[in-house]
């Protein structure tokens, strides 16, 4: 079983592994092989507020915004309008 972070910022256990990481201080969410990500857990830090979500629509809901270094023109678009960003996300491709 795998313990992923829903929507409602609650978590639950999936069969599924998450397809996203996310830190649940700074709430960003990005790529499972995102290099900043690992540089991190591999220095000791990060671990204790690692999360999982099953999908992007899933972090957005729960309040995550997109990692600057892994997903950075999905950040882009986060940092030129937050409060548009749900709706901008589903027109943007990976």
């Amino acid at each position: 079983m795998f313990r992923l972070l829903g929507s409602d910022g609650v978590i639950y256990e999936s069969n599924q592994p998450g397809a996203l990481g996310g830190h649940r201080k700074l709430k960003i969410y990005g790529s499972l092989d995102c290099e900043s990500a690992k540089r991190a857990i591999a220095k000791g830090q990060y671990v204790k507020q690692r999360v999982f979500f099953a999908d992007e629509t899933t972090a957005i809901a729960a309040g995550y915004r997109p990692c600057q270094k892994c997903l950075p023109k999905r950040h882009a678009i986060w940092k030129a309008d937050p409060d548009a960003w749900p709706l901008n996300a589903s027109r943007m491709d990976w």
